[in-house]
């Protein structure tokens, strides 16, 4: 059975970590813990931080800061793009805002990607999703795939952009978490995770359009 490989960690400034070292949970187990939020159809502000530049550790609390720093990645990303999410909560991502960020990267560049990778996918499949509906649009770039339960997986959810932004969240605690918009060692360190993690990926027929 295949394993990711674990990364140096020498390779990662210690200085102000906040998180533990990723974690891995038993093969074929998992729950999800959803933050209780309204539906709100409102716009949404970007946080006023630039991707590439600001290096500090920046901790987040509330559904409202994690959308503004959720939306302020997504905006800036210009090659790369990764999600890593227990079912693609509906609170963070089906956005109309989300889904204008995602559709302007992917038509920016013929090069860019989109790679979501989920543990639970029969949410979106049954009600439908704004990301889903992207990547029925634009499959060859924007792929969504379900999590190999028979290998091991990662306990935290992320939002890798390019190679020096990264946004992270415990699952237990999915309206808290830390970003850094520009830390390549450890957003490359979470990307090596997440590579493994979708080489061994599985697709889900149900979340396919049907043409009528």
């Amino acid at each position: 059975m295949h394993k990711p490989s674990t990364p140096d960690s020498k390779a990662v400034d210690d200085q102000d970590i906040e998180l533990p070292a990723i974690e891995f949970v038993a093969q074929g187990r998992f729950s999800i813990h959803n933050p209780d939020t309204s539906n709100s159809s409102n716009p949404w502000d970007a946080a006023q931080y630039t991707l590439g530049e600001q290096r500090d550790l920046i901790k987040i609390e509330g559904i409202d800061a994690l959308r503004s720093h959720t939306l302020a990645l997504l905006q800036q990303a210009r090659r790369n793009l990764c999600i890593y999410s227990p079912d693609l909560e509906a609170c963070l991502y089906n956005h109309s805002c989300i889904q204008q960020a995602c559709s302007s990267f992917l038509l920016a560049h013929p090069k860019n990607t989109l790679r979501i990778l989920l543990l639970d996918t029969a949410g979106i499949a049954r009600d439908g999703h704004a990301l889903l509906a992207l990547s029925q649009r634009l499959s060859s770039r924007c792929s969504i795939r379900k999590v190999n339960l028979e290998h091991d997986y990662a306990e935290e959810a992320w939002l890798i952009v390019d190679d020096c932004g990264l946004l992270v969240r415990k699952t237990q605690q999915l309206h808290k978490g830390v970003v850094y918009y520009n830390d390549p060692a450890r957003t490359q360190q979470s990307q090596r995770f997440f590579n493994a993690m979708w080489n061994v990926s599985e697709s889900d027929v149900n979340l396919r359009s049907m043409p009528i």
